[in-house]
Formats: C-alpha cells, structure tokens, sequence
C-alpha cells in the first residue's frame, strides 16, 4: 500500500522549502537532520547546521560528564537561536553513564528535541516528555521502529544497511526498509544512511520518508570539527571503502577500511567464534580523539557510511542544505515533472 502522507514543496524568496510533520514537528525550515556522531557533533556544527535551516545535534557522550554537555550546550545556545538537539545514546555496559545526569543537563540546557539510540530509551521517556522534549529513536528494523512508536516515541530515524556506525544484524537496505516502514508506522520518520544530496532526499520522499537524517555527509563540512585528515579520507573513498567489522560480536559496525580496520579483520578471522571484545580493543577502544582531533587515520576503527562514494567536495553546512533544496526542486519540478509529461530528455540533476 502506498502512503498517502505528502510533503508540501513551496518557493519563496529564501528559495525552495519543503514542509512535512518533521518540519512541523521540530520546528526547522528543512526536513535535514545532522545526526549524533562520536567526536563530530559538537556545538561548531550543531549550531551551523541549524542556522541554515536543518536540525543540528550535540553529541551527547562526546561529552565527559554532564556538566560538559552543559557547558557544550550553552555554547551551542550563543551560536544559534534555531532549534537544535542533543544525542543520547544508550549502551549496554556494566558501568553506565549518568543518564539522569546528562537530561538534567539537557532539560536545565533548553533543549526541547533528543535523538535517542541504543538501547530502548523508554525509562527515560517520562522525564523528558515532561519536559516537553519530542524525541526521535533511531532503528535498524521496522519492528524496532514499531516498537519505539508503541512506547511513545515522536518520531523514528530509519537506518538502513548502507549507514555508517551500527546497522544491525537485519541488513536491509534503504530501498526496502523506507517503504516497509512507511506501511507499518502512524508516527513520522526520516531516513538514515546513505544520505547525500538532493536524490537523497526526494528518493527519501517518495518512499514515505518526512526527511532525512545526514551524518557522513556533515563530517566533510567545513563548519565540522574534525582534523582536515578526516574530511578527506572521505573525499578520497569511494562506495567500497567500508568494511563491517565485529560480526562475530553481534555489534556489526560499518566503518572507513585503514590499518587498523585490516588487522581486526584479521583477527575476526583467525579467532573465529572464539573471538572477545578484548581481543579487539586495541583497535576500537578510545580512538576516537586520535582519529578526529590529531587526524590519525589509521589509529583505529572509525564510522564511516558507504555513501563516502557520492561525497566529492567540503562546502560549507548552508552552502551544502542550500544546494541540496535548491536541486531537489529541479529533481521534482524539472525531471520528474517532465518524465509524467513525456519529456524523455529530461536529464538528473547533477549532484556535487
């Protein structure tokens, strides 16, 4: 069954715009979200995304403590008067971070949108619709999905198989994943992984997405707080540059193919089901600060989405959101338009 939900594409002097309950329901000018990532979502690029019209994301656990996060707030709250949100990813370890902490932090922050991961965040739900917070799970199935809606949920990230970081163990791609999920929830949702431009978007669109979710894409950004290292390792990768990596775990994570990623590989291999996270940890514990603060890129393991393919330059965050609407109007006024029209010379709209 095809969705009958719309999208509302207008033109005014700010340029093109598309309305949709995502955009209603965080109050952004555009259905773009930069999603959590690990040592990347900081106030630098939450803020800037946020100014040109997206919805911007503070990296919840990047921060040591809560009061860290507070301060990354504030900071991001001098950068911008856009809505932006905070990232929170619950892990199943021994030791927890101080989850009341860190929403205290969120809630005393201001901050009235959390993009939730992990684990099921539903203990957390209370305090922090409250507090009049909405929040968006992220989820790599659609019962996941179904179940992030039954718990009260505002929203959901659909994360399919071609994203960096944690796909899951499913391994559905976003073709299949987008329109399964379009037949089962009520509760808006945008896409995630594999998101890029312009095709991104109105594909996202057309298969009963209300937006989507970036996160590759905002690293190679000039507003992106990551060592000019990073930002061209992604230039430079194409579509076959990922591995999978932890596998054997059950916490298959997607990432960039280096030094470090080879030798765990190798280990996968050689251990086989005897393989434990200790015999991994040398190449993905605590690597981040080497990786994206000194540009160590064969430090370790980092996340990394196939969509590396279709990144080919480092605009800024309005320069990269600006051309992304302005082309995906010419997508659905100009070629798509033409092709129910007849035009058979209709040709895509190049992307950068």
């Amino acid at each position: 069954m095809i969705s009958t939900r719309q999208a509302k594409l207008s033109l005014d002097s700010k340029g093109p715009t598309v309305k949709t309950r995502i955009t209603e329901l965080f109050g952004i000018e555009h259905p773009i979200i930069q999603g959590g990532m690990h040592y990347v979502g900081f106030a630098e690029l939450a803020s800037a995304v946020s100014n040109a019209g997206g919805l911007g994301i503070i990296t919840g656990l990047t921060q040591k403590t809560p009061k860290d996060l507070a301060n990354e707030i504030a900071k991001c709250r001098d950068m911008t008067d856009k809505p932006f949100g905070v990232n929170l990813t619950f892990l199943p370890t021994v030791m927890s971070p101080d989850y009341p902490g860190y929403i205290k932090a969120i809630l005393e922050g201001g901050v009235r949108i959390v993009e939730t991961a992990g684990r099921n965040p539903q203990p957390y739900l209370p305090a922090l619709h409250q507090a009049g917070v909405k929040v968006i799970h992220k989820c790599t199935s659609v019962r996941h999905a179904l179940k992030a809606e039954t718990i009260g949920c505002d929203a959901v990230s659909v994360d399919g198989f071609e994203c960096g970081g944690h796909p899951g163990e499913d391994d559905i791609p976003n073709m299949i994943l987008l329109p399964r999920a379009a037949e089962e929830l009520k509760i808006p949702f945008v896409s995630s992984g594999g998101m890029a431009d312009a095709r991104s978007l109105v594909a996202s669109l057309a298969m009963g997405a209300e937006g989507m979710n970036m996160g590759t894409r905002f690293i190679a950004t000039k507003e992106a707080p990551v060592h000019e290292n990073v930002k061209q390792a992604i230039i430079a990768a194409s579509e076959l540059d990922t591995r999978l990596v932890m596998r054997p775990l059950r916490n298959t994570e997607r990432v960039m193919n280096n030094a470090a990623v080879e030798r765990l590989l190798e280990k996968e291999k050689e251990l086989g089901v005897d393989l434990k996270f200790e015999d991994i940890i040398e190449e993905v514990a605590g690597v981040y600060p080497r990786i994206m603060m000194e540009g160590d890129m064969d430090a370790g393991a980092w996340s990394c989405g196939m969509v590396a393919g279709l990144i080919h330059d480092i605009p800024t965050c309005k320069e990269l959101i600006d051309r992304i609407m302005r082309e995906a109007e010419a997508l659905i006024q100009g070629r798509l338009r033409g092709i129910l029209e007849g035009n058979l010379d209709t040709q895509p709209t190049a992307a950068q």
